[in-house]
């Protein structure tokens, strides 16, 4: 539950003018969370870099759980990209920094990535908010049982 709720903070943090477009006095609760939108944004980067691999290493799900397997795939992706726009000061900072080649290369990444940020953003949101459903039919259905 945890999980999707950072999810969805992640998301926000990706389309704040969004959010307060539609609930101006969600601006104040944005600011507070703002200063750790870089360490929030590694912190994602690299759990959805996991998440990647851990879809391709547990691909074999996909016959058995399809759902849940292409939802936590888009999950990862979404991550991984949302945390590498939102981190990429910090990812710079510790882990480029030592490499031009690799500088440059983070650069032509997030060059492409930005344009699609306000979408990663939103559906960030949605997939947080699907896994909050989906968290909540599963308990029900293991309390029916």
């Amino acid at each position: 539950m945890l999980y999707a709720i950072l999810l969805i903070v992640l998301g926000i943090l990706a389309v704040p003018s969004l959010i307060v477009s539609k609930k101006p006095n969600a601006k104040e609760l944005i600011d507070k969370i703002a200063p750790f939108q870089g360490w929030l944004g590694l912190v994602f980067c690299v759990i959805g870099i996991w998440g990647i691999i851990s879809s391709i290493i547990h691909i074999g799900w996909l016959t058995s759980y399809p759902i849940i397997w292409i939802l936590d795939l888009a999950v990862a992706i979404v991550e991984a990209c949302l945390g590498f726009i939102l981190g990429y000061n910090l990812i710079v900072k510790y882990v480029l920094s030592k490499n031009e080649a690799a500088a440059a290369k983070g650069e032509q990444i997030l060059a492409k990535l930005l344009p699609l940020q306000g979408k990663l953003g939103i559906a960030a949101i949605v997939l947080g908010i699907v896994y909050i459903i989906l968290y909540f039919v599963l308990f029900a259905a293991l309390l029916a049982a």
